[in-house]
């Protein structure tokens, strides 16, 4: 899910960039009104040079020859109608710095069409490890937030997927050790499994140790010296057709939360609108069951109209202030019972940006599964279909 953009006629932002392009020129104007209204002394016009040299980092080739050329236009009808001396020198320093900026305006927009290949690889990747999720699967609403911390690359080693299978609706989201564009490959074995094995296996436990294997294969083709060492924590949730339940099965990773309503809370007499879901038994992360042994735990959690289940990466919660302290997601999550549910990440969004001063260095995804509609078989679609958002 990306915040809406609002339509504005005009911003301060937009206003400061279209200063800064018209710079170069704003300066030159200055400089030769200074070089009419002072005194000869000064030789205000050798300072024409700086504005080529401004120009080279915003302009084309082309305009910057363009204001070479003017300015020494400019100079020589101050010499013409002034008598101004060395003339000869500014003219010449013009000629010098108006080739240097060209030449580095060059250099830069050839870099900068080299970062706009970067940029399109990259989001092919990303739409091939991160496919679009449809806001609604059987009956159950998703949304979704992704930000990775390589923000040029703008994909990293958080991931997610969900499907609807003749099983229910499975929903996976994870974080693989590193992040960038190192932890990529790993992310896509692991969603390009589920892809698969969430339509063969019946049970989530066998479902989590296929994803073992799959990133277990992938290591094992890996050439680096620590291919082995990495892992992934997940987690695997099931929304189960005609049943007011959801089946989760957590592979080291921070426990989901349930953001019930406010008529939820006074119902069970504790008031409390939200619960941390953590799991009855540890279960191994994601290639690291050959490791460390030990078998995958189902929890199931009971779901009620209006319940949302908050699902994120350890770069939500392990997000610091400049004090250092980690975001309490918990908290903020408890004040949030009103909040709908597709606007619920866009607000969690904005608080992580203003929480963090806009220093966000993980990568962060987070998935809300809003379960209205879960308990009611009429709402399913057939697997592999999508009811439109």
């Amino acid at each position: 899910m990306i915040p809406h953009r609002r339509r504005r006629s005009r911003t301060p932002g937009s206003r400061r960039s279209t200063l800064s392009q018209w710079s170069p020129l704003l300066l030159t104007a200055a400089l030769c009104v200074l070089a009419v209204f002072t005194p000869e002394e000064f030789a205000v016009s050798r300072l024409l040079p700086a504005a080529p040299a401004l120009a080279a980092s915003m302009w084309s080739v082309g305009a910057i020859v363009l204001l070479g050329v003017g300015t020494m236009a400019a100079v020589l009808i101050v010499q013409f109608v002034f008598d101004e001396p060395a003339t000869a020198f500014t003219a010449g320093a013009l000629a010098a710095v108006t080739a240097a900026a060209a030449y580095a305006a060059h250099v830069r927009l050839q870099r900068e069409h080299t970062l706009s290949q970067v940029r399109s690889v990259a989001e092919a990747a990303q739409a091939v490890v991160l496919r679009p999720v449809p806001h609604r699967l059987g009956g159950v609403g998703i949304e979704t937030l992704y930000l990775a911390a390589a923000e040029e690359a703008r994909i990293g080693g958080d991931f997610f997927e969900a499907v609807d299978t003749p099983h229910g609706v499975r929903v996976l989201i994870g974080d693989v050790r590193g992040k960038g564009l190192s932890a990529v490959g790993v992310a896509s074995a692991i969603t390009n499994g589920f892809r698969e094995a969430a339509y063969d296996e019946p049970e989530l436990t066998r479902l989590a140790g296929r994803l073992d294997t799959s990133i277990s294969r992938y290591s094992d083709h890996l050439t680096a010296p620590d291919a082995g060492e990495g892992f992934a924590t997940a987690i695997l949730v099931e929304v189960r057709p005609g049943r007011r339940e959801a089946a989760i099965v957590n592979c080291g990773h921070p426990p989901p939360l349930l953001l019930g309503s406010d008529a939820r809370g006074r119902a069970d007499g504790t008031g409390s609108v939200l619960r941390v879901l953590d799991p009855s038994a540890a279960s191994p992360p994601l290639n690291m069951a050959r490791l460390i042994g030990g078998d995958y735990t189902v929890d199931t959690v009971a779901l009620a109209p209006g319940d949302r289940l908050l699902l994120y990466t350890d770069g939500v919660s392990e997000t610091r202030d400049r004090a250092g302290r980690f975001f309490p997601l918990p908290e903020w999550a408890a004040q949030q019972s009103a909040v709908p549910a597709p606007n619920l990440l866009a607000l969690l969004h904005q608080q992580l940006v203003r929480y963090s001063a806009g220093a966000l260095d993980d990568d962060i995804a987070a998935l809300v599964v809003h379960c209205d509609a879960a308990a009611d078989p009429s709402h399913r679609t057939p697997a592999g279909a999508t009811e439109a958002p």
